[in-house]
């Protein structure tokens, strides 16, 4: 899967996070789509279970652990790379074992992101 058919779902409460997530992912080449909250990602997430999601762990209301389980219980495929602001091991331990690709903390290494999505991407197009 080539990067410009990989959609990524950025989805943190922190604007300034978003913008330069979605600048960072557009310069490499992706397609991105950014939500403020997790229930505005479930209010437009998509159908089908192409792209990836970048996660922030806490967010009013519903969190990034909240919505990965809610995602589950849709049946959604879609990979999940966590990033936080503050580290937590039994967030992180909960996160990895419900299937997230990656638990970043921020602010994120570039290259360490670009190297987790390369690796969601092949793990997806090993399920296709």
């Amino acid at each position: 899967m080539t990067s410009a058919a990989l959609e990524i779902y950025v989805v943190d409460d922190d604007e300034s996070a978003r913008m330069g997530l979605d600048r960072l992912l557009r310069s490499a080449g992706f397609q991105v789509k950014i939500f403020a909250s997790a229930q505005e990602f479930l209010d437009h997430a998509p159908v089908e279970n192409g792209g990836l999601i970048i996660l922030d762990m806490r967010m009013p209301a519903i969190n990034g652990l909240e919505l990965q389980r809610r995602l589950a219980a849709r049946g959604s495929k879609l990979p999940i790379i966590f990033i936080t602001g503050f580290e937590d091991p039994l967030a992180r331990s909960e996160a990895l074992k419900s299937g997230a690709i990656a638990f970043l903390q921020k602010p994120v290494d570039e290259q360490v992101l670009l190297g987790a999505i390369g690796a969601a991407s092949q793990r997806q197009e090993h399920r296709n």
